[in-house]
């Protein structure tokens, strides 16, 4: 493996393992504000004094848009036919929900998690990501992580808070046509 490999490497890693630190910080955040009826929730959690850069805010997907955006994309797959599993995990790729689809093959549970937590991870949809693998083999040996179309982030103002993962039909490409269907349900 040559450097710059091992370089890329070890950065996705620290990102992903960062991102996994940080997850857990918010999600034992002393104080939450809810909207109803919103898509993300904010926390704020208080790292020490009362100075401003002592505080962090982070948006994170609510369990009612989680549930509302995989019951569309499970829809969209049912309307055509397709057996399916989708996943939906937050922005440290700790599922949130998953429901599976009546007669979807028993591979596509774990597929679905992991084209959302590769998703999220990087910020991208898994198909873009599939291209990269010519460039960087390595990445997909990052436990965790399935560079297959199926995937795509759910975005707030650019930054990815969650992301949602499609497994079981016959292309990748139908399986992100459906997680995206998830994410369309999401701006309703």
């Amino acid at each position: 493996m040559n450097i710059r490999t091992r370089v890329l490497t070890g950065t996705a890693l620290a990102v992903a393992l960062g991102a996994g630190a940080f997850g857990a910080v918010s999600a034992s955040a002393a104080q939450t504000e809810s909207a109803p009826a919103a898509v993300a929730v904010k926390s704020e959690t208080q790292q020490g004094g009362g100075d401003d850069k002592n505080f962090t805010t982070t948006t994170h997907l609510t369990v009612d848009a989680a549930t509302r955006a995989a019951q569309a994309a499970l829809q969209a797959a049912e309307k055509e036919g397709q057996k399916v599993t989708v996943a939906v995990v937050d922005r440290s790729g700790n599922t949130v929900v998953t429901l599976r689809g009546d007669g979807a093959g028993p591979q596509s549970y774990e597929s679905a998690q992991r084209k959302a937590f590769t998703a999220v991870s990087w910020n991208a949809p898994t198909s873009v990501l599939a291209g990269r693998l010519a460039q960087t083999p390595n990445l997909k040996d990052i436990p965790g992580t399935l560079f297959l179309a199926g995937g795509t982030p759910v975005q707030t103002k650019g930054a990815p808070v969650a992301g949602i993962g499609v497994a079981g039909a016959p292309s990748g490409d139908l399986d992100e046509k459906f997680a995206k269907a998830g994410v369309d349900a999401l701006d309703k």
